[in-house]
Parts: structure tokens; sequence; C-alpha cells
């Protein structure tokens, strides 16, 4: 829970930094959502050097300490990418991992940590797969639509894979039934929902 320091509202946000980052960088990271004028809300002061209140963390959507599986499938919509981009960058420090993330977006221009997450990708260190769900402002020859049982079918590739969901609602509630379909057993999928 973060809030501007001594104000009366705080609100959740998900870390989206691994513990390894945090430990060597002496930060957490958080993806904060902003409007057109660059404000994150009432709640919040984003100027540099103002204070901020701090509740927690809090909450059980975490990386198990010692997963039995080997190959892991990130499925993120929108900011649902921070508590997912956090596990993924703490799973990359396993000795052995095969990692997926699918990730979707309104619009292009929505995709935060895009340039990690494609050097990532490029660098043989994941799978990425990226859906655009809106009109784009600029160029996109990405796949569109919402995620569906083919996009997933791409990246689970045998059913013991354990997977993680993020993001809003509709995609959080359809994403287990998908996965079950592709043989993923219901205790190999963690959820968040905001």
């Amino acid at each position: 829970m973060i809030g501007t320091h001594g104000g009366a509202v705080r609100k959740p946000y998900s870390i989206a930094s691994a513990p390894e980052d945090a430990r060597r960088d002496g930060f957490v990271e958080l993806l904060v959502g902003v409007a057109d004028d660059g404000a994150a809300g009432p709640h919040l002061a984003l100027e540099r050097g103002a204070l901020v209140d701090v509740e927690g963390p809090l909450g059980a959507f975490t990386f198990p300490d010692s997963p039995g599986e080997t190959r892991f499938v990130f499925i993120a919509g929108g900011t649902g990418i921070a508590p997912l981009r956090a596990m993924l960058r703490h799973a990359l420090q396993l000795p052995h991992r095969n990692i997926g993330l699918l990730y979707s977006a309104r619009t292009p221009d929505e995709f935060a940590f895009e340039a990690e997450l494609r050097g990532l990708s490029q660098a043989g260190e994941i799978e990425l797969r990226q859906t655009v769900t809106r009109g784009a402002e600029r160029d996109w020859t990405g796949a569109r639509g919402r995620i569906d049982g083919a996009a997933l079918a791409a990246l689970v590739h045998h059913p013991e894979t354990l997977c993680f969901i993020c993001g809003p609602a509709a995609m959080v509630d359809e994403m287990p039934r998908l996965l079950l379909e592709l043989g993923i057993a219901r205790e190999r999928v963690r959820i968040e929902e905001w």
C-alpha cells in the first residue's frame, strides 16, 4: 500500500523488481499508471524526492522458493506485468529454467518494460509474445486481440508448466479455463486479481 507521506489514502501497487534487484540496488521498483497529464492521482505525488508511506509488502502472489517445475509461463494484461516482471527476473536466476511471457496491452504504447523484455527475448532468455487489444497509434505488426487458447498453446509446451496470471478481471477469470484445456492442472496456475 503506497501513498503520499502523511496522506489519508493509500493504494495497492505490486513490486516490479525481484528480491535480488532490491538487495543489489537498495530500492524496489513499482509500476505506477499515470493519466495523460502525468499524475498518478491525488493519493500519490510523483515529484523527485517526495516522501511516500509504504505499508507491506502484503499478499501471497509470489514465486515459490523451490519450484518443482522448470517451465514457467507468465500471462500479463496491462499493468499486471508488474508482479510478473518481479517473478520473471527472479526465475532468471534459477540454474534450470525455461520461461515464456504472454503480455497483452490495449495499445503498443502501453507495454511497460518493453525494451527490457524484448532484450531478454533477443538474448534467448525468455520466449516473448505480445498482443494488443485496441487500435494502435503506431504501426503494429504483432498479434491483435484478446489472449486465446492458440496464443497460450504457443508457450505452454508441456503439462508440467507452472503458470502465473495477473491482469484485468476478465482475463484472470478466463485464463485458468484455457490452461486447463491445454492440460495444465489447476494447482499449477497461480493468479493475482486487481
